[in-house]
């Protein structure tokens, strides 16, 4: 590793406790980075600060530090139940790393308690745990932190707590934003004290950042750091250490050039990007099979509760290869990461950089490569000109072994494989149909036929973007798809139980003449009205659970009940109450205001 530093810790303005100097020489930490040089001094000296760095700058320690510090300078001490500084991130994976950054420090403040609190687990758990043990220091995904604001019933007035607020921080703060936490943001602040420092730390400045900057901060210094030895005017927003490398192939030739450079570096550690969970899900078990004596790990964001285990397991892991979304693409900090590669591109250009921004941290070296199509290549140009990020190109290796037979048979031996690239390839279709670079990334452009062979299909899906469509160059399986059974024995078993269902039903309806058999003495509205009752006692229980999604569901249920109430009584017009209907409601378009009427 190449030491980036701007000086020595001692050689701050303002002295650093023994105790902070303890752990950076645990930690390994010998000199500052720029934006650590630039950042601290402000901070402690009680200013609110925006910051702007390149991704692996160490932006981390540029607040972890000054959060220490500003509390250990306290005139009164903090008691058990005081939040002194709270720490917001957009995902469980960053709040993890950043708990366990900011614990090298607190071992050596015992008087500082500090707790995590992240979706994925019962937030009662929370309630308890920081009933019993405190949090000084509290480090959090919004959605969560949010919920605990609300927990007054459940015995924890976290409001009164946090009255004694020295710092904020909001780390990531341009994905809090994309990500859709700017309600539970703001309703976050409105429990806050207006009298605290406030940190926000992002890789990238954007109007909404911009926007939070003038709503949460007061008097901010603005720090923007670039690389060294890159001008003003053309700004590279990828580390200086990092080679960036693209590939030219076809969407039938992407996967076993994918799998014959994983065997190439069977020895390193990669990071692998696909567009949609579906795709990490499928394309993680085909790696799987195919690349052996290689540790090869999934992660996306649909998983609930294995994401912190599987997330620490890989960070601790010499060598191996971690399949995911781009759950994994901001601020994460896993160590040596030799190459990640870009299956799918991104959505966005800035994701892009962020996804480089896994390799070459802190002034390691690292190399990224992205796949495109030959339609694509016009990508390489504007991500030169959007982002500043030159490219080198790595050519197709030649001869390489064909796989996708094997991924086929995979396919017919198991319904479970066949399924997840059926899932995968419909998932795959309708993000590229929302790429933001639309002009390059154009779906009528697709070439669907050698897309399901890249895919190894049996047989291409229905699905509206290809209705009226037709596949000379794809030639289906010849194999009746409903007759793959599952490896899975109870699942076949399950699965066969269905088909059983459906084909007396089947027998029924021609019995009947062909109509369907409805269900006696109960109304369609009711059957609707059950329906909006078992909505409603799921989303309350994903609530108790703790959900960071479903808790606007929940709201624009009760709202929509209100709102029938005022009907009934005459108070607004039915014309008024159709345009007020929340998007919960109107996403049930065949819904009457009488079927409604039931639910009250």
């Amino acid at each position: 590793m190449e030491a980036v530093t701007e000086g020595r810790w001692e050689a701050l303005p303002v002295a650093l406790s023994p105790g902070v100097l303890r752990a950076l020489r645990g930690l390994g930490f010998t000199g500052m980075t720029p934006v650590q040089s630039a950042t601290i001094p402000l901070f402690m000296s009680n200013k609110d600060v925006a910051a702007e760095a390149v991704t692996g700058s160490g932006k981390t320690l540029a607040f972890v530090i000054p959060v220490i510090e500003i509390l250990l300078r306290r005139e009164q001490k903090l008691k058990k139940m005081q939040v002194g500084a709270i720490i917001i991130t957009p995902t469980r994976e960053l709040a993890i790393q950043i708990y366990e950054v900011l614990s090298h420090f607190t071992e050596h403040f015992p008087m500082f308690s500090q707790i995590l609190l992240i979706g994925g687990r019962n937030p009662m758990e929370d309630v308890e745990k920081f009933k019993e043990h405190g949090g000084n220091i509290i480090v959090a995904t919004p959605g969560r932190l949010e919920d605990l604001f609300r927990r007054k019933a459940d015995g924890l007035d976290l409001a009164s707590c946090v009255k004694s607020l020295d710092v904020l921080v909001l780390d990531e703060a341009d994905r809090l934003l994309d990500m859709g936490f700017e309600s539970s943001l703001n309703a976050i602040l409105d429990f806050l004290p207006k009298q605290r420092r406030t940190g926000l730390f992002s890789a990238t400045q954007t109007q909404e950042v911009e926007n939070l900057v003038r709503a949460g901060l007061r008097n901010p210094v603005r720090i923007s750091v670039k690389e060294k030895g890159v001008a003003a005017s053309n700004t590279q927003k990828t580390p200086t250490r990092l080679e960036n490398y693209y590939m030219i192939c076809k969407a039938d030739e992407k996967f076993n050039q994918l799998v014959h450079f994983l065997r190439q570096h069977k020895q390193e550690k990669h990071l692998v990007f696909f567009s949609t969970c579906a795709c990490v899900e499928y394309y993680g078990k085909a790696l799987e099979s195919l690349i052996k004596q290689v540790k090869i790990m999934c992660i996306h964001g649909k998983m609930k509760h294995k994401r912190n285990k599987i997330f620490t397991e890989f960070r601790k892991l010499p060598g191996g290869i971690l399949v995911c979304t781009d759950v994994m693409a901001r601020g994460i900090d896993i160590p040596e990461v030799h190459w990640v590669l870009q299956y799918d591109p991104p959505s966005s250009a800035s994701a892009f950089v962020h996804r480089c921004g896994r390799t070459a941290r802190i002034g390691n070296v690292g190399s990224a490569l992205v796949f495109l199509l030959p339609m694509e290549e016009s990508y390489v140009n504007f991500l030169s000109i959007n982002q500043k990020c030159p490219m080198q190109e790595m050519k197709p290796q030649k001869n390489v072994l064909d796989l996708l037979p094997k991924l086929k048979s995979m396919a017919l031996a198991d319904r479970a494989v066949f399924e997840k690239g059926m899932k995968a390839f419909v998932s795959y279709i309708q993000a590229y149909a929302k790429h933001e670079c639309n002009l390059i990334f154009r779906i009528k452009d697709l070439d669907f036929a050698t897309l399901a062979k890249g895919f190894a299909l049996l047989k291409m899906p229905k699905m509206p973007e290809l209705r009226g469509k037709c596949f000379p160059d794809f030639t289906p399986v010849t194999v009746n798809t409903d007759s793959i059974p599952f490896k899975d024995k109870n699942r076949e078993k399950q699965r066969q139980k269905q088909l059983e269902q459906l084909e007396q039903q089947r027998k029924e309806r021609q019995e009947s003449g062909g109509k369907k058999k409805l269900i006696k003495n109960k109304s369609w509205s009711k059957q609707k009205a059950k329906k909006e009752k078992k909505k409603k006692a799921t989303a309350k229980r994903k609530h108790e659970e703790g959900s960071d999604v479903d808790d606007e569901d929940m709201e624009e249920l009760l709202n929509d009940t209100r709102l029938l109430k005022r009907l009934k009584k005459g108070k607004i017009s039915e014309e008024e109450f159709e345009k007020r209907l929340t998007g919960t409601q109107s996403k049930l378009k065949a819904e009457t205001v009488a079927d409604l009427e039931s639910e009250c």
